[in-house]
């Protein structure tokens, strides 16, 4: 089961006269970059915040907003009038002593921090658990979000690992043409340089099992494929999301497909080899947003 890094939910819920809403984005990142977005009221409970949507979202880069209303749909905040009231005495002072426009100093203090605040009340252990519980749906239907982007990631990469079994089978004719055909070079090239009655046929084929040898392809076939099957296995496992087994199994096939390409020897076959870099290239794009 793959999941997505990226993905979006969003959930609701009561506490007594207020609303309770969470949303939760979540965007692919080698890292866990969490940024949480809430009222002054939860501040002392930012790491138990911080511990369940790690716990629940593992990796990525998450944003998550949490906003509180009062039933009727206000939003259950406060201004502090005496900070406010300070600032804007100061402020004003200061402007008219350097003959500054004073016009719009208080959409400047609305921006400043704590002039807006929460409700005053303090948050008692079942307001909080109340909170936690919408957060973990959100955090539940972000995770379902991931698991359809998924099934989506999932059925492409087996698309492109099949593609390159394919054209690791196309590789079988083009083998055994290069052989015969290096062959024939070899022989040809002894023939004009030494004449055929110097050629020594023990010595030649000594250097033609040589060349085999350098030139055989079998390993690489053998553990290429191996790789490609062991990643649909990964695929298929129902238990986890293999985005970091997934990433090193496929630097494990570029290894391979680097080598295949290196001891080709043959036009046909380098050409089936960028084309299995191609399908490469498309898997690690997509495996950089498998969780």
């Amino acid at each position: 089961m793959l999941l997505s890094m990226t993905g979006y939910g969003r959930a609701v819920g009561n506490y007594g006269d207020k609303v309770i809403s969470v949303e939760v984005r979540a965007l692919n990142a080698k890292i866990t970059d969490l940024k949480l977005r809430f009222l002054g009221d939860y501040k002392e409970k930012e790491l138990e915040l911080r511990r369940i949507v790690i716990e629940h979202a593992e990796r990525g880069k998450i944003d998550l907003l949490i906003e509180v209303q009062s039933a009727d749909g206000a939003a259950a905040v406060s201004l502090n009038e005496a900070l406010l009231r300070g600032y804007y005495r100061e402020i004003r002072r200061i402007a008219e002593d350097l003959e500054l426009s004073h016009s719009d100093i208080l959409p400047a203090l609305l921006r400043i921090p704590s002039i807006i605040n929460s409700s005053a009340a303090e948050i008692n252990d079942e307001e909080f658990e109340a909170l936690c519980g919408v957060v973990r749906q959100a955090l539940d239907n972000l995770r379902e979000y991931r698991r359809q982007e998924g099934r989506a990631l999932s059925a492409d990469l087996r698309l492109r690992v099949e593609n390159i079994l394919q054209l690791l089978r196309d590789l079988q004719p083009y083998e055994q043409e290069r052989f015969a055909r290096m062959r024939e070079r070899l022989r040809n090239n002894l023939e004009e340089n030494l004449g055929r009655e110097n050629i020594d046929a023990n010595r030649f084929e000594q250097e033609i099992l040589y060349y085999l040898e350098k030139m055989d392809l079998t390993e690489e076939k053998v553990r290429l494929d191996q790789h490609c099957r062991y990643f649909i296995e990964q695929l298929e496992d129902t238990q986890r999301s293999a985005g970091r087994s997934l990433n090193f199994i496929s630097q494990e096939m570029g290894r391979e497909i680097n080598t295949l390409g290196a001891k080709a020897y043959d036009a046909n076959i380098q050409r089936l080899v960028v084309q299995m870099k191609d399908e490469l290239e498309k898997i690690k794009e997509q495996l950089a947003n498998v969780l």
